[in-house]
C-alpha cells in the first residue's frame, strides 16, 4: 500500500521550525554592529589646543614612568627625560603607530579564521501535480552547498605571515618612539643654542652701545672724528640686526620644541627649561664599546623589524607555493521530490593545468630578497650613525 506523502509545510513540524529559527537568531546575534564614530576637524583642533603641562593624565604618566611623585606638580622645571615623556604622552606619531598595530593585530585574527560553508536550495511548486501527491519538492544541489577545506598548511603560513607582520608593527612603535626623542633632542639643541646666540649679542649690543656712547662724547670735545662716530653707529645697528635675527631663531626653535612635544606653541608659555642635559657633553671615556654597540645594532627596533619584515616574506612565500595545491570543495547535495530523498556527494578541486601559481611565486621571491637587501642597507646605515 502506499502512502501519500506530506506536504512540505507538515514534514517542518513546529520543533525544526523552533530550531531553524532559533540557529538565524543564533547567528545573527554574533554579527557584530556598526557603531558610528564621526570625526570633527573643529573637535581635534580644540582637543590639541587645549593640551597643557599641567594636564592631570600627564602627571599620573609622568609619575607612573618616573617610580616617583612630582611634587609640586606643575614642575618648576622641565628636563630632557621629562620633556621625553611629555612627548611620550602627547605625540601624535606614536598613536599612529599603535593604530597600526591595531590593525596588523586585527590582520592576525583574519588570518586564524576558517572559510565558512555556503549553501543554497531550490524549492519547487509543480502546478501539474497528480491529486494526492505533494506539488512542493526542495532541492540543494552540490553547487549550492560549499564546504572548503584548506590543503598543504595554508592556514598555518597566513597565521605565521600576520604574526610576523604584527610583531614588525609592534617594533615600529619603538622606532617611531625613539625618532620622537631624537627630534626632541635637536629641537632642544636648537632652543639652547638660540637663547646662547641671544644672550652673547645682547652683551655685544650692550658693549657696542658703550662705545657709541663714548665716542659720542669725545667727538664733542674734538677727540673723535666724525667717521669713526658713524662707523660705530653702523655697528650697533648690525649688532641690533643680528639680535633681532637670533630672537626669531629662538621663537621658531621653540614652535618646533611644541611641536616635537605634540603640543600647542601656547602651552610652553611661562615653562620653565632645564638645559642640563645638553650642557653636559659625553666624554670620549663614556662612549659606549665596540660591544655594546654591537649589541645595539643587533637589538634597535628598526632592525628587530627588519628581520620581522623578511620573517614575513619567508612565510608569504611559503604561502604562494602551497597554493599550488588546490583547496578541496565537498559538496554534498539533497533532494526531496514528492516523497523522495535522495542524497548526492559532489567533489571538487581546481586543475592545475594551465598555470601552476608560477607568478605570485615569483612575486613572493622577489619581496623576500628586496626585504632582505632593505635589511643589509639599514644595517649598512646603523653602523655608519654608529661610527
Amino acid at each position: 500500500m502506499r502512502h501519500t506523502p506530506l506536504p512540505l509545510t507538515l514534514i517542518m513540524k513546529k520543533p525544526m521550525k523552533l530550531l531553524i529559527l532559533g540557529l538565524v537568531l543564533a547567528v545573527m546575534a554574533g554579527c557584530a554592529t556598526f557603531q558610528p564614530k564621526p570625526l570633527s576637524p573643529s573637535q581635534t583642533a580644540a582637543a590639541f589646543e587645549a593640551r597643557t603641562l599641567d594636564d592631570p593624565g600627564l602627571e599620573a604618566f609622568l609619575e607612573g614612568n618616573l617610580h616617583r611623585a612630582i611634587t609640586p606638580w606643575p614642575p618648576k622645571s622641565w628636563d630632557f627625560r621629562m620633556l621625553t615623556l611629555v612627548a611620550f604622552y602627547y605625540q601624535p606619531d606614536l598613536d599612529v603607530a599603535r593604530a597600526k598595530w591595531g590593525v596588523a593585530k586585527a590582520g592576525v585574527i583574519t588570518a586564524g579564521e576558517r572559510p565558512n560553508p555556503t549553501v543554497g536550495f531550490i524549492p519547487q511548486f509543480n502546478a501539474n501535480a497528480a491529486s494526492g501527491i505533494s506539488p512542493w519538492s526542495l532541492t540543494v544541489p552540490n553547487e549550492m552547498l560549499d564546504i572548503p577545506i584548506e590543503t598543504a598548511g595554508k592556514r598555518g603560513y597566513r597565521m605565521a605571515q600576520a604574526q610576523q607582520l604584527s610583531d614588525a608593527a609592534r617594533l615600529d612603535i619603538g622606532t617611531t618612539a625613539w625618532q620622537v626623542r631624537s627630534h626632541l633632542r635637536t629641537s632642544l639643541l636648537d632652543l639652547y643654542a638660540a637663547h646662547q646666540a641671544e644672550a652673547l649679542l645682547q652683551q655685544q649690543q650692550a658693549v657696542q652701545a658703550e662705545i657709541v656712547k663714548s665716542l659720542e662724547q669725545r667727538f664733542a670735545v674734538g677727540e673723535a672724528s666724525q667717521s669713526a662716530v658713524t662707523q660705530a653707529h653702523i655697528a650697533l645697528d648690525q649688532s641690533r640686526l643680528a639680535l633681532q635675527e637670533k630672537q626669531q631663531q629662538r621663537v621658531e626653535a621653540r614652535a618646533r620644541l611644541a611641536d616635537a612635544l605634540g603640543i600647542p606653541v601656547g602651552a610652553l608659555d611661562r615653562v620653565d627649561i632645564s638645559f642640563d642635559n645638553v650642557e653636559r657633553s659625553p666624554m670620549a671615556e663614556n662612549l659606549p664599546s665596540h660591544e655594546v654597540q654591537r649589541q645595539e645594532l643587533l637589538n634597535r627596533p628598526d632592525m628587530l623589524r627588519a628581520l620581522a619584515a623578511y620573517a614575513a616574506s619567508q612565510s608569504a612565500l611559503q604561502l604562494e607555493i602551497a597554493k599550488q595545491y588546490p583547496d578541496v570543495h565537498l559538496g554534498p547535495g539533497y533532494s526531496w521530490d514528492q516523497g523522495e530523498i535522495k542524497w548526492s556527494l559532489g567533489f571538487t578541486i581546481t586543475l592545475p593545468v594551465l598555470n601552476r601559481h608560477q607568478g605570485p611565486i615569483a612575486e613572493a621571491e622577489a619581496r623576500r630578497t628586496e626585504a632582505a637587501v632593505s635589511f643589509s642597507a639599514l644595517q649598512a646605515q646603523v653602523i655608519g650613525e654608529l661610527d
